[in-house]
C-alpha cells in the first residue's frame, strides 16, 4: 500500500459516518457498559480506562493552565497518580488536581453524542492520537502496558470495526466511563484517604473536602443528565 492511498484510508476511517438507526445496538451497548461496571472481575479489568482518563484529566487540565505535565503512572491495583510541576499552591494547581474524578463522565457524555450523531471513527481516531502520544509519559512498565493495551484496542475497533460496531462500542463505552465515575466517586467518599483529591483539594484551598466531593458529584450528575437527555430519546424510539 503505497503512502497515497494510506492516506485515503486513513482518510475514510476519520469521515464522519451516517447518522445510525436507533436499533438493537442501543440496548446492546448499555447491556455491555452495565455488565462491566456490575460484576466484579469484569470491573477490576475495566477501571483501567476510567483511571487513565482520570490521569489524562489531570495532566490535560495542568497543561491548560500552564503547568508542565512529567508523567503519569497506572499502579497494578487499577490506581494511579499524575505529575504537573508548577507553583505548589494557587488557584492552576487546585484545579489540576480537580479535574481528576469529573474526567470520565465529561468523556463519557462526549462519547454517547458522539455515538448517537455518527462522529465515532473520528472519535475512536482522536482518542487513538491521544494515547499514542500519552505513551512518551508512562512512567512503569505497568503503565506503559495498560496504555499500549488500550491503544492497540481503540485502534483496532477504528481501522477495522463496521460502522454499526464502532457506534455500539463507541456508546458502550461512554456509558460505562459515566456509571465507572459514579462508582469511582463513591469509594472516594467512603474511603476518604488523606492522599485522595478530595483531601489534597482541602489542603490546598480553605475549602473543606466534603465541599469538593459534591463538586465532582455535581459535575458528573450534569454530564449524566446530558447523556441521558440524548439517550433516552432514541431508545423510547425502539419501543
Amino acid at each position: 500500500m503505497d503512502l497515497g492511498t494510506l492516506g485515503r484510508e486513513i482518510a475514510e476511517r476519520i469521515a464522519p459516518d451516517a447518522v445510525p438507526a436507533p436499533g438493537w445496538w442501543i440496548p446492546a451497548a448499555l447491556g455491555i457498559a452495565l455488565v462491566a461496571v456490575a460484576l466484579p472481575p469484569l470491573w477490576r479489568l475495566a477501571r483501567l480506562a476510567v483511571t487513565i482518563v482520570h490521569e489524562l484529566g489531570h495532566a490535560l487540565t495542568g497543561i491548560l493552565v500552564g503547568r508542565r505535565f512529567t508523567g503519569f503512572v497506572v499502579s497494578a491495583d487499577m490506581s494511579g497518580h499524575a505529575v504537573t510541576v508548577g507553583a505548589r499552591r494557587g488557584p492552576g494547581r487546585a484545579l489540576s488536581t480537580w479535574a481528576g474524578y469529573p474526567a470520565p463522565a465529561v468523556l463519557g457524555a462526549l462519547l454517547v453524542q458522539i455515538a448517537l450523531h455518527g462522529w465515532a471513527a473520528t472519535a475512536l481516531f482522536a482518542a487513538l492520537v491521544v494515547l499514542v502520544v500519552s505513551l512518551v509519559f508512562t512512567r512503569s512498565l505497568h503503565t506503559l502496558a495498560a496504555v499500549l493495551g488500550t491503544a492497540a484496542a481503540v485502534g483496532a475497533l477504528w481501522w477495522w470495526g463496521s460502522p454499526a460496531l464502532t457506534a455500539l462500542l463507541t456508546l458502550a463505552a461512554g456509558v460505562f466511563l459515566l456509571l465507572g465515575a459514579w462508582r469511582h466517586l463513591g469509594a472516594v467518599v467512603s474511603a476518604g484517604g488523606r492522599g485522595d483529591d478530595p483531601a489534597q483539594l482541602a489542603q490546598l484551598t480553605p475549602l473543606p473536602g466534603w465541599l469538593w466531593s459534591a463538586s465532582f458529584a455535581l459535575v458528573i450528575g450534569a454530564c449524566s443528565w446530558w447523556a441521558g437527555a440524548t439517550l433516552v430519546p432514541h431508545a423510547l424510539g425502539l419501543l
